[in-house]
């Protein structure tokens, strides 16, 4: 006989790693599509990044031929825009279907696997008994695999995009930047490439900052899940325990009223988690443009650097800044993910401990009726 399965010790790495796991079966099982899509998408991003190094440019020779009251180039850089703004917009509507067609897919498929495996054996009767907090299932089912399964594909994108932004506007920021001099007690200083080290720090600084205030908000976002699904189930419950005409008292009332306290109260911390966070994401949207001008505006007033030059570093600066301020842009979304994720996985991680009680117990049903005496 084999001995019966224990329940198994959650954490957030084993929560994870079983969602992960789920998720790569599916990719293996699916692995035409999802690479057709994964191509699809990569050429997106790489084609984008071309037309933002091109708009780059033309940022440049746009504002030299307005310092040099250049009527000609001006209008000839006016009607070169026209294309590369139309091209902008198709390859970002070609994105969004790209990115809303992985995450259909993979929602699609998700659902299918959990839901078949919670209906097989009338398991959703019974996987509350294994792991502790699979309450209101069919709540993560509908909602947490929809957002478990969309934000990884919006983050990877980002983070591809970003990467790629970074290495390659470090080029402009370096040879169109050059170095600046610092005269100090009578000696001048000179720091080369002083627009990458600028960029470097600040968007350094605003990425610590960012894990510093906002390191609580997905611990908040899974309790505060948590508690919205158990106020649903204790809704559910006093309707099913209450008939009509009955007074609206009782345990499943008290239940109920106090379901809804705690999951005001999760609401009001996150809250305060998304009030800290907003002060550093939006500090940091109107600081860094700022810090870009101010870097490069000593080099224009001296006259080593044009006013297309000075443009053209500037949106450089926020666009690689930007990039690496990926964690800063999208640490709520990522806190949002790893919250269901983790609900998601506690649905599967209970379904493996059904199964496996199942496969405990079918052996010595077999020796029972093997070792059945004949009348």
């Amino acid at each position: 006989m084999r001995p019966v399965p224990k329940p198994v010790s959650l954490n957030h790495n084993h929560l994870l790693h079983r969602f992960w796991k789920s998720s790569a079966q599916i990719c293996r099982a699916n692995l035409l599509r999802v690479a057709g899509l994964g191509g699809f998408l990569l050429a997106v991003v790489l084609l984008q990044l071309s037309l933002q190094v091109l708009l780059n440019l033309w940022n440049r020779y746009f504002f030299d031929a307005l310092e040099r009251h250049d009527v000609q180039t001006v209008w000839t850089q006016a009607q070169l825009f026209v294309p590369l703004a139309a091209a902008s917009i198709l390859l970002a509507a070609a994105s969004v279907w790209g990115r809303m067609t992985t995450q259909r897919n993979w929602r699609r498929m998700l659902t299918h696997q959990v839901v078949e495996r919670w209906l097989t054996k009338n398991r959703f009767a019974e996987i509350d008994k294994y792991v502790k907090g699979t309450e209101n299932p069919e709540y993560r089912i509908a909602v947490d695999i929809r957002v478990a399964t969309d934000a990884p594909v919006d983050l990877a994108l980002a983070f591809l995009s970003s990467v790629l932004t970074a290495i390659t506007f470090f080029g402009v920021l370096w040879e169109v930047g050059g170095s600046l001099d610092i005269v100090l007690f009578g000696r001048t200083l000179t720091i080369p490439g002083h627009l990458v080290i600028g960029v470097i720090v600040y968007s350094g600084t605003m990425s610590a900052l960012m894990v510093f205030v906002g390191h609580h908000l997905t611990g908040v976002i899974e309790q505060m899940n948590q508690s919205e699904a158990e106020f649903r189930a204790a809704v559910d419950a006093f309707r099913a325990e209450k008939q009509p005409g009955d007074a609206a008292d009782g345990d499943a009332a008290r239940n109920l009223w106090l379901r809804l306290q705690a999951a005001l109260l999760w609401w009001r911390e996150l809250c305060w988690q998304l009030v800290r966070t907003t002060l550093v994401s939006y500090g940091n949207l109107l600081l860094a443009p700022v810090v870009a001008w101010f870097l490069c505006v000593p080099k224009y007033l001296n006259g080593t650097m044009t006013l297309g030059q000075l443009t053209q570093t500037a949106a450089a600066f926020v666009t690689v800044q930007g990039a690496f301020n990926w964690l800063v842009d999208n640490y709520g979304r990522m806190a949002d993910w790893r919250a269901s994720a983790h609900r998601v996985a506690t649905v599967m991680i209970a379904l493996d401990e059904a199964e496996a009680r199942e496969s405990a117990s079918r052996p010595r049903n077999k020796n029972h009726i093997r070792n059945k005496p004949n009348h």
